[in-house]
């Protein structure tokens, strides 16, 4: 499945023109939805991840009655997953014709790029599908992204084309700098390259993981026993990143979303940015071929991607992290409701299942009390946390962005539970109806 993904991922879309596969105004948010500019893979996951998160809010909200628990509403629910990516594949690969990503295009091409895109939209949920149902370990959209954030750090990190200020990767470059002396002129002089990958983000990018790594292994452990078998006992662990990199993929949509339709609307109704309205939502260069913004909201939602850019505008640097750490809050605080995290649902799923918290009644409501404690807390600053270190990450110019490095650790440490948890099946095959496989 990797190797197809980035086999489409290389294949170029047919009747694009060279200058529009090339100009990328979302070149660092794409690696979160394992998206390619001009490719086979234009619209990623994205589609996929939409229409999971929107059933998801429907769900959770009780807006649609469903419970996970039974067998027939998981299919139903897999089934609408599937029907609904598929509608939002339709709709992207719509809005990125009619919204004029490629330019001005004849009926005939239009039509063509439509279709490419939507069958290798629905090629990819298939792959995604094939994964997820026993193919092979974890999930095609995990497996995915991991595969485009490594891709981009190694080849930021080695590509061997020569240029004007040395080799493009930052490796490569700092080899050569040292061989040519360049240490000389100081040290800042060989780990700092403006617009160019350099030792500065490579070292940044290691510290970045490291980090990561470490706050996912912070947690609280809740005792638990089990209220007929006296013998069991073990422990409810709350980490610290409660949510996980949820907040993080939300906000990237979010502010992914409110980019396109501010370039949709002022390539169609204000290219020279006389339009007060419009120029509250963005603001954009009319000579750049990337659309790069330079005014209005979408200006300050778009994080500088280096030292130089946050020394040059530390405004805009103080407010974009501003606004994405508040996100990641809110969005932290809502999913837990959602997603059934809170306290409430997860002391009634411990009573359900037979539970206690030991001195404690086997009630609901103790272990509410207990959980109270702890999953506000725990919600507020996994979510600061999260959109702190994906800030300043892109703040030091981190290779593959500061979000695709949160996800890729997370999804790292997600595959090592799978293969934990395979060979602890391999090995006493009587746990298997215990884990649900």
């Amino acid at each position: 499945m990797l190797v197809l993904y980035l086999i489409m991922s290389e294949i170029p879309l047919y009747g694009v023109p060279m200058g529009q596969r090339l100009s990328d105004p979302l070149v660092y948010l794409r690696v979160i939805f394992a998206s390619r500019r001009g490719t086979l893979t234009e619209l990623g996951i994205g589609p996929i991840v939409t229409a999971g998160l929107i059933l998801q809010l429907l769900a959770g909200s009780g807006i649609i009655g469903i419970d996970l628990s039974k067998p027939e509403d998981r299919a139903v629910f897999t089934a609408a997953n599937k029907f609904f990516a598929i509608l939002m594949t339709i709709f992207e690969a719509s809005a990125y014709i009619i919204g004029g990503a490629y330019g001005q295009l004849n009926p005939d091409i239009a039509f063509t790029i439509g279709l490419q895109l939507v069958f290798s939209g629905i090629i990819l949920i298939l792959l995604d599908e094939l994964v997820q149902k026993g193919w092979g370990i974890g999930s095609g959209i995990s497996l995915f992204i991991a595969a485009g954030v490594a891709q981009t750090i190694w080849w930021m990190s080695l590509n061997p084309i020569p240029m004007e200020q040395g080799y493009v990767g930052a490796l490569l470059a700092f080899g050569q700098a040292i061989i040519n002396g360049e240490y000389t002129q100081g040290l800042w002089h060989i780990l700092h390259r403006p617009e160019m990958p350099d030792m500065l983000g490579f070292l940044a990018t290691i510290a970045v993981f490291l980090i990561v790594i470490y706050f996912e292994g912070m947690r609280v452990e809740v005792p638990i026993a089990h209220a007929k078998f006296r013998g069991y006992r073990g422990t409810f662990p709350l980490k610290l990143l409660y949510v996980s990199n949820i907040p993080v993929i939300l906000a990237a949509t979010l502010f992914t979303d409110i980019y396109f339709v501010a370039q949709l609307l002022w390539s169609n109704f204000n290219r020279n940015n006389t339009n007060f309205w419009y120029n509250l939502l963005g603001m954009f260069n009319p000579e750049s071929r990337s659309a790069e913004p330079i005014g209005g909201l979408v200006y300050y939602i778009t994080p500088p991607r280096s030292l130089d850019a946050v020394a040059n505008s530390p405004v805009r640097a103080l407010v974009y992290a501003a606004i994405f750490i508040a996100i990641c809050v809110a969005f932290s605080m809502t999913w837990i409701q959602v997603g059934g995290l809170d306290s409430k649902t997860v002391a009634k799923q411990l009573v359900d299942a037979g539970m206690q918290i030991p001195g404690f009644r086997r009630s609901e409501k103790p272990i509410q009390s207990i959980f109270d404690r702890y999953i506000p807390i725990v919600t507020v600053l996994g979510g600061i946390i999260v959109g702190a270190i994906a800030t300043f990450a892109d703040f030091l110019g981190v290779f593959g962005s500061g979000m695709g490095v949160l996800l890729t650790v997370g999804i790292l440490y997600q595959y090592y539970q799978l293969l934990v948890q395979e060979r602890v099946v391999e090995m006493y095959p009587g746990v298997r109806r215990f884990l649900g496989e």
